[in-house]
């Protein structure tokens, strides 16, 4: 039985959706942001020294990071969504991975925080927001047409990236990148989706 530990509103909800689309038994340990400071909280710190969400347990081992547990569970229990090694797919694989939780995820951390400053977070506005286009343009481009990001169906890839691409959505961007805005829409209509939400509870993007 796979163990998810669960922040409410957080990014941990992509490894329940995944759990879901696989089929697979999970239990679900739910953490409560503060309501005040929206920070994770201190019990996660009893689980693991970086405190963040999502952390799964499976077989006795603890695995943190969302990209490593989507990694961990597609090579134990779906091969499908993860193309063969020896093939260009599977570079871009690599390559989306990585951004969805690198490059994608440093500017809307940033327009998070500097929100919170009022004034004195203004003078970086524009280059978040360039920076933000810059990564938003680039997701729209490599949909492929299939409305997936590197297989013709549901991959490893299509789960790490529904977070930025909730977030553009979510920023009333859907109109200048309309192919993001249609991945959104098949996810968020996908029954895997929304069992998902279901046994989550809250989720901002969706």
């Amino acid at each position: 039985m796979i163990i998810v530990h669960h922040l409410n509103n957080s990014r941990s909800q992509r490894i329940l959706w995944l759990l879901e689309e696989l089929g697979l038994e999970y239990e679900i340990k739910t953490y409560k942001r503060d309501p005040e400071t929206n920070l994770a909280p201190p019990e996660l710190l009893d689980i693991h020294q970086l405190g963040k969400s999502p952390m799964i347990e499976d077989d006795g081992r603890l695995i943190a990071e969302s990209g490593a547990i989507v990694e961990y569970i597609c090579s134990r229990y779906a091969n499908h969504m993860v193309p063969p090694v020896d093939s260009d797919a599977w570079i871009t694989h690599q390559e989306l991975m990585h951004f969805a939780e690198g490059s994608a995820m440093t500017p809307i951390l940033l327009a998070l925080y500097v929100g919170k400053l009022g004034a004195a977070g203004a003078p970086l506005g524009p280059r978040i927001e360039q920076q933000l286009g810059v990564h938003f343009n680039y997701m729209e481009a490599v949909l492929r047409p299939s409305g997936h990001f590197v297989l013709d169906d549901l991959s490893a890839v299509d789960i790490m990236m529904s977070f930025p691409a909730e977030v553009a959505v979510r920023q009333g961007r859907g109109d200048a990148h309309p192919k993001l805005a249609e991945f959104v829409e098949r996810i968020h209509a996908r029954p895997g989706f929304i069992r998902a939400l279901e046994r989550g509870g809250s989720y901002a993007f969706a």
